[in-house]
């Protein structure tokens, strides 16, 4: 192993709830032009604050699961390596010590190199690894992050592993104690800027992750940790940050603007709410905004009770763009005031990687380059996810075959082992490709994208019928006579593609032409019409098992079995088992998108 890899970092000063950098004692590089008044000008202060989100592991513009530099139809680029270039230009435009660098969360899972130093070589092990990403961040010199959803992926030992490898806070003011329903982490983070003449400018900057935790990482966090709604938690910190002198409140929130939630009523608190603090909760000047996985340069929001305008941001996700926070403030009747905010995007297209990152960490960057490219078995066929869409797919149906064949070893032996398996899966990728020949690591990690686990769950016939026709709605109404785009044909209403599953074991069609909830149509069981009593044990990811996409019954279904091995290890350990990957084994044509009993294709 390369000597560099263990690096040691010094514990960061974090305490107690509120979380005080030592504030920087220098005069701003840039001041606005000061407003002439009778007598004296104000003073006045300009302020930068810089966000990324969403990187989830991308510290380089490199794809591990096509062993290549990354590219797409856009010509995005990527990587922490990336941002640090963007970084330093602002620094050096607006002075460092006039600037702010937050993330709205989501850093640690995502790519192989995170999966890497999770379970491979884990950062959790005595004299283990410090974690990439707390190595690029704090080289970066990040000021706090908030925590994502995916930061629980692993579970809170390796979480709270990488909370200390960072040499600044992971922020959480909705991340409570389960029985003391205290802060976890810290809510907040304060800093002060000082200003020749005046006054320093007091910034604190305020934490919310996302409360969907409590139902997609359940079995890390039940009875641990509770995630109440951002709206409420916001209403009871923002008035404590402004009593305590902040000038300026910034929310770092990993919860999306649109004001949805994909887990429906399951919990009483919106996943997307962004939009509603700001609308909400007084006394807030911008947001940074994560999990949605969208770019949004700057939306204004009206604060309903005092009518100020509330700027938000969201770059691009995996640091493909960094938000960039311009605030004017200025100095009146004793008080340092806001006076403007406007927010805008870098492009991470648009520079180069910043050689000390790559110095840093091209040791690890080569570790998983050789792990990922590990010969596991042979294809005799090129198998792809291009139409999977809208096609059954035999890539898909080696998911699902795997997932079978895991839980019925798994339930050998108990009170269900006589029931019949079935499985789902989701198109993750429209890119995804296992050639014929080789097959590595990445070929099969890049057909399951997601560090899901695999749950077992008691269904009836009736409940998959429920199941299949909520899936359906994934398609978009398409008359009979109507030329079929498949471009077109599928997200209806902005679903995901994840959020469409496959489901093994049965056969039937979708019409597309009939209205949602009435497409399911010939759905047979070993060749014969499903009876809705019927039980069968659903092999599922844990995301779905906990409700994530809103399916119906699943959530709430009886769980008779899971685990903690990645559905993407399992998938390796089957193929290597195998060593050829024959279609033969695992294919079948199962379901067809018809029109009025028409196949489409």
């Amino acid at each position: 192993m390369p000597l560099n890899r263990r690096k040691f970092l010094k514990k960061s000063a974090v305490t107690g709830a509120g979380v005080a950098l030592a504030g920087a004692a220098a005069a701003p590089a840039a001041q606005a032009a000061e407003k002439k008044k009778p007598g004296k000008p104000a003073k006045r202060y300009s302020l930068t604050v810089m966000g990324t989100t969403d990187l989830h592991g991308h510290v380089f513009n490199w794809d591990y699961f096509k062993d290549a530099e990354y590219s797409d139809a856009k010509g995005n680029a990527m990587g922490l390596a990336r941002v640090s270039t963007l970084v330093n230009q602002i620094r050096q435009e607006k002075g460092r010590r006039n600037t702010l660098l937050l993330d709205a969360g989501d850093t640690i899972q995502g790519t192989p190199l995170t999966y890497y130093f999770a379970k491979v070589d884990p950062i959790t092990a005595k004299g283990g690894p410090v974690h990439p990403m707390a190595q690029a961040m704090n080289a970066i010199g990040y000021d706090a992050a908030a925590l994502g959803n995916h930061e629980f992926n692993y579970g809170i030992e390796t979480l709270r592993k990488f909370e200390d490898q960072c040499r600044f806070p992971l922020l959480g003011a909705n991340a409570l104690d389960a029985k003391t329903l205290k802060p976890a982490f810290p809510p907040y983070f304060t800093k002060k800027f000082q200003v020749p003449g005046a006054p320093p400018v007091k910034v604190a900057v305020l934490g919310l992750t996302n409360p969907g935790i409590a139902i997609w990482d359940k079995a890390y966090v039940q009875g641990k940790l509770t995630f109440p709604g951002l709206e409420e938690q916001a209403a009871k910190w923002v008035p404590k940050l402004r009593s305590m002198g902040a000038d300026v409140v910034v929310v770092s929130a990993h919860s999306g603007s649109s004001g949805t939630s994909s887990y429906g009523d399951q919990l009483p608190y919106v996943e997307n709410s962004a939009a509603l603090v700001a609308q909400q909760v007084p006394g807030i000047d911008a947001i940074l905004v994560g999990h949605a996985h969208v770019e949004i340069p700057e939306l204004k929001v009206t604060n309903t009770a005092t009518g100020k305008t509330v700027v938000l941001s969201e770059p691009l996700c995996f640091a493909e763009r960094l938000s960039v926070f311009d605030f004017e403030l200025v100095f009146e009747k004793g008080r340092w005031t806001v006076e403007s905010v406007a927010a805008s995007l870098r492009d991470a297209k648009t520079v180069a990687d910043d050689p000390k990152i790559t110095r840093l960490l091209q040791d690890e960057h080569a570790l998983v380059v050789e792990y990922v490219n590990q010969v596991v078995g042979t294809a005799t066929a090129t198998l792809t996810t291009v139409d999977a869409r809208y096609k059954d797919a035999p890539i898909i149906d080696l998911i699902t075959k795997v997932q079978e064949d895991v839980v019925k070893a798994a339930l050998a032996g108990t009170a269900y082992a006589s029931l019949p398996v079935i499985a789902q899966a989701s198109p993750f990728s429209r890119t995804s490709e296992i050639p014929a020949g080789e097959v590595t690591i990445r070929d099969l990690s890049g057909l399951y994208v997601y560090d899901n686990t695999l749950v077992a769950k008691l269904l009836t016939g009736a409940q998959v019928r429920a199941y299949l026709e909520y899936s359906a709605e994934y398609f978009v109404q398409t008359a009979a006579d109507a030329v079929v785009d498949p471009e077109k044909l599928t997200n209806a209403n902005g679903r995901p593609d994840y959020n469409y599953d496959y489901v093994s074991g049965f056969s039937y069609e979708i019409d597309i032409a009939q209205a949602a909830g009435s497409r399911i149509k010939n759905l047979t069981y070993k060749g014969a019409a499903l009876d809705d009593a019927q039980q069968f044990v659903l092999a599922v990811n844990n995301y779905r098992a906990n409700g994530g996409g809103a399916f119906p019954h699943v959530a709430s279904a009886t769980e008779v079995w899971a685990e903690s091995t990645e559905i993407r290890t399992r998938i390796a350990e089957w193929v290597t088992a195998k060593g050829v990957l024959d279609p033969a084994d695992f294919a079948s044509v199962d379901w067809k998108l018809t029109r009025n009993g028409t196949p489409v294709f």
